[in-house]
């Protein structure tokens, strides 16, 4: 059997890192948005923002090594049409891992509540307070994660059909499991 192509330690590592982030963000912004008022309620909304901005900056950390360096190939058995709907659900996921920090930010803004990373790092709003507009980047912000999620799970879904159906070796190619001896 031939070796596995894996991606670089530190795609792999920016990768599930950024992972662990959405993993978080995503299900504490679902949670947050209904509560009542209430200093738990900001405190929520501050550490939700700072994974917004820490994915953003990530991401940028990733897109920079990705341009830099190319990722392995996929297996040779993988069909053209699955290349390209990988290479557009990829595409798709790294344009939304910046416009949902984006939109957040602008939301904050426009909204009257500036970002303060990690509560010492005042960040500058992005747009005049406005109403009007923070409630539609909040729809903005929303629509994004809905999609963000419905791609992370044909993501998850296609590395793990390669993986367990198929037989190819997907999750070793991002860090899991053992390297196979040459």
């Amino acid at each position: 059997m031939s070796p596995v192509s894996r991606y670089t330690a530190p795609a792999v590592v920016l990768h599930w890192l950024v992972a662990l982030l959405i993993f978080v963000g995503f299900p504490l912004g679902v949670y947050m948005v209904d509560l009542p008022l209430s200093p738990d309620k900001l405190k929520l909304y501050s550490y939700h923002k700072w994974i917004g901005i820490s994915v953003l900056l990530l991401v940028g950390i990733r897109l920079a090594w990705r341009l830099t360096h190319t990722p392995p190939p996929l297996p040779a058995g993988i069909a053209a049409w699955q290349r390209r709907a990988s290479a557009i659900v990829h595409g798709l996921l790294y344009v939304l891992m910046v416009a949902i920090p984006l939109s957040g930010w602008l939301m904050s803004s426009a909204k009257g509540f500036q970002t303060v990373w990690f509560g010492v790092l005042p960040l500058p709003d992005l747009v005049d307070k406005n109403r009007e507009l923070g409630e539609l980047l909040a729809g903005v912000h929303k629509a994004l994660n809905f999609t963000l999620l419905a791609l992370v799970v044909m993501h998850v879904g296609a590395a793990l059909q390669h993986h367990f159906i198929e037989r190819q070796p997907f999750l070793q190619r991002m860090g899991l499991g053992r390297k196979e001896r040459t």
